[in-house]
């Protein structure tokens, strides 16, 4: 499970004040759990992962880190763990499977990683509900034209939608992405757009801003 984009991102937007407990869906690599546990120094991490091989390397990942006392590795499907474990979370993230539509690599892993074999954005939003808090949040990335089908489930789900970020690749591209937060409290949604690169190889200010306590050089 390589280091991607779209993970750093996440791990880097989702909002993390006032969060103790944390939750991580499909950890992967255990890079998000990672991210998170840096960010909030005072913070808990539970991350789980299907994968045998991910849920391996994560677990080597986190106990090579200084936050190993902090971040706990299951290997768990998320309709698993929700059944068997009932502790409610701050905050669920997900970097979830997502070519819900294109066609599957020969790879079992990298296709429960990449598309939506294993768990359903309707699964895990319906997930979620029973894992927050009254006033906890999910942060999720997603392929920007699963925004309309986002907002149709947060109306089954009752989750509202309170923060988007349109995530453009460049200038004038289409957005590829969105990064949403979503919370079973109502209220005023923000909205932003965040642009990655100026140039080929040349980031904004406002991507350096966001992801530069992660790279060694940006």
């Amino acid at each position: 499970m390589k280091v991607g984009t779209d993970g750093v991102l996440l791990g880097a937007w989702a909002s993390v004040e006032g969060c103790s407990q944390l939750l991580d869906v499909g950890t992967g690599s255990g890079l998000i759990a990672l991210m998170l546990a840096q960010r909030k120094r005072d913070a808990f991490i539970t991350a789980i992962e299907i994968d045998e091989d991910a849920c391996r390397q994560a677990t080597d990942n986190v106990n090579a880190s200084p936050f190993s006392a902090r971040i706990t590795v299951e290997r768990s499907s998320f309709q698993q763990f929700t059944t068997t474990f009932r502790q409610q979370y701050d905050m669920v993230v997900s970097n979830p499977p997502f070519f819900k539509k294109s066609l599957l690599p020969p790879d079992p892993g990298k296709a429960n990683a990449r598309h939506s074999v294993s768990l359903s954005l309707d699964e895990l939003l319906q997930g979620v509900k029973q894992s927050l808090k009254p006033y906890g949040r999910i942060a999720l990335i997603l392929p920007a034209d699963r925004l309309t089908e986002l907002v149709r489930l947060t109306h089954d789900t009752s989750l509202a939608l309170r923060r988007l970020t349109h995530v453009v690749p460049a200038p004038g591209k289409a957005v590829r992405r969105i990064l949403v937060e979503l919370s079973p409290q109502t209220g005023e949604l923000m909205e932003t757009e965040l642009l990655i690169e100026v140039s080929r190889h040349h980031y904004s200010p406002e991507f350096t801003r966001l992801v530069r306590d992660f790279y060694l050089h940006l």
